[in-house]
């Protein structure tokens, strides 16, 4: 019941309906309303007005929601440390009463629980443990997140050259989404802007000053030259790309950019925000990869979290995706890429190599486990100055590893049931992290599943009404 005047939500100058034409036609009823019905519906549309426009500020404020999530994981921070690493169950599942449910899970309800159905699994199972079957039910209510009520933007289609489709769309969809925070901003800054495909359409379609940082001098050449391109197909944008390592670099803002993150890893996000935070500026991130951080204990930014710390390796456990396309790999390729890394532990162990759990891949590209433990193998033998192995050794570690990690597969559900709540354990932190710094912040879902399983978003501003809006729940 608005109408949107440079990308802001503002009333109309008129009332929700036209009383221009309302006339009485007998004392006491308006338009053969009965005068009382009618203030009555007016003030009902009017509250529904009123809701719409304020649509985009939260209900609850973000330090109520990190509490709840909060008090979910603290009982379960053995769970999160301990992964699975052999098929011999770990404490956290034996004390627990876990083991003998677990492993009676066929193989069925195993594919079904891995691609997002462990939940619906519990809930309908009678011998399912309460405890687990509770967990999942308070995980599912701190997971679950809005949808941003905005449009798409249309992208120019000579400013997309070389841009993959999933990409295209979750431009489309955060440049959206963005419109009321960059009619406001007097610069962009693009955090972790890779080739700088958001920092030249947020300048040309915002008609802002954009600067691109990224520790990738390639990756940001590359973006200059298709600039300065873009500019002679007649594109009108005004980017500036620097190299900068945003870690080691302090990140200096000004209250009037608009700082924006898209995928920005690790503790990228952290540093972003918290320069966000003291600049007081616009801020919008959507977080990606947590795990990558150079201290091996993320610590919080918030004060409503002190003292929560998550170790680097489960923070890696957000990058599990229940899609049955990942990001680089289908669910089912992934699967037997780690089958096929743990049977290769094996083999590096029968050598005779002191291997812990991930060991066995350093030196190797993670990719090379999608093909196949033959040429995984014989990659990483080769790297360690080893003989190629034997297809006696093939066969037998491959089996080793086939009978253990399906014993492991479904031990691991109870952590993976985690993963989501730990990242938005971190969005929550740094929401609330903004929160106490005098930022009205909304948290939401902003890409479609199919664009990217990373879809979680952080909008952040000391002005409400810049905040793009929610849909209605």
């Amino acid at each position: 019941m608005g109408r949107r005047t440079n990308a802001r939500i503002v009333a109309k100058t008129s009332p929700p309906c036209d009383t221009s034409t309302v006339a009485v036609q007998r004392p006491g009823r308006i338009n053969n309303f009965p005068a009382r019905d009618y203030r009555r519906l007016l003030g009902a549309m009017l509250i529904h007005w009123y809701d719409n426009v304020n649509s985009a500020k939260p209900k609850v404020s973000q330090r109520e929601e990190l509490a709840r999530v909060l008090h979910v994981l603290r009982p379960v921070l053995d769970i999160i440390d301990a992964p699975v690493e052999t098929p011999v169950p770990p404490a956290w599942c034996c004390e627990r009463g876990w083991v003998e449910f677990l492993l009676k899970i066929g193989d069925d309800d195993l594919s079904a629980s891995e691609r997002g159905g462990f939940a619906t699994l519990l809930t309908d199972s009678a011998n399912a443990p309460a405890a687990l079957r509770e967990l999942a039910v308070q995980a599912q209510r701190c997971t679950r997140l809005p949808a941003l009520g905005n449009s798409p933007l249309g992208l120019p289609a000579a400013a997309l050259r070389g841009v993959g489709a999933r990409k295209r769309g979750q431009l489309a969809a955060l440049l959206g989404a963005l419109s009321p925070l960059a009619v406001n901003a007097e610069r962009i800054v693009d955090v972790g802007a890779g080739r700088g495909h958001l920092s030249r359409l947020a300048s040309e379609l915002f008609q802002r000053q954009t600067l691109a940082l990224d520790r990738d001098a390639a990756l940001l050449r590359r973006g200059g030259a298709r600039s300065v391109q873009r500019v002679r197909q007649g594109g009108t944008l005004a980017v500036r790309f620097v190299e900068a390592n945003v870690g080691p670099q302090r990140l200096e803002l000004q209250s009037s950019d608009l700082a924006v993150g898209l995928h920005a890893c690790g503790e990228l996000g952290d540093r972003l925000v918290s320069a966000a935070a003291a600049a007081r500026c616009d801020v919008a991130l959507v977080s990606c990869c947590l795990q990558k951080t150079s201290a091996a204990r993320r610590l919080p930014l918030s004060r409503e979290a002190h003292g929560f710390e998550i170790r680097r390796g489960a923070l890696g456990l957000t990058n599990l995706t229940t899609r049955e396309d990942g990001v680089e790999a289908s669910l089912a390729e992934n699967l037997r890429a780690r089958e096929a890394r743990l049977a290769l532990r094996y083999l590096l162990r029968n050598r005779g190599l002191d291997i812990g759990a991930g060991e066995e891949m350093r030196g190797v590209n993670r990719r090379r486990a999608q093909t196949g433990f033959a040429d995984l193998a014989a990659h990483a033998l080769a790297l360690r100055q080893q003989p190629a192995p034997t297809a006696l050794e093939l066969r037998c570690f491959a089996d080793a590893a086939r009978r253990d990690y399906a014993v492991m597969r479904r031990l691991s559900l109870p952590r993976s049931l985690l993963a989501r709540l730990i990242e938005l354990a971190v969005v929550r932190d740094r929401a609330t992290a903004l929160e106490e710094c005098g930022h009205a912040v909304v948290v939401a879902q902003l890409f479609e599943q199919h664009l990217t399983p990373r879809n979680t978003v952080l909008f952040a501003s000391a002005h409400p009404d810049r905040l793009p809006p929610l849909q209605p729940e």
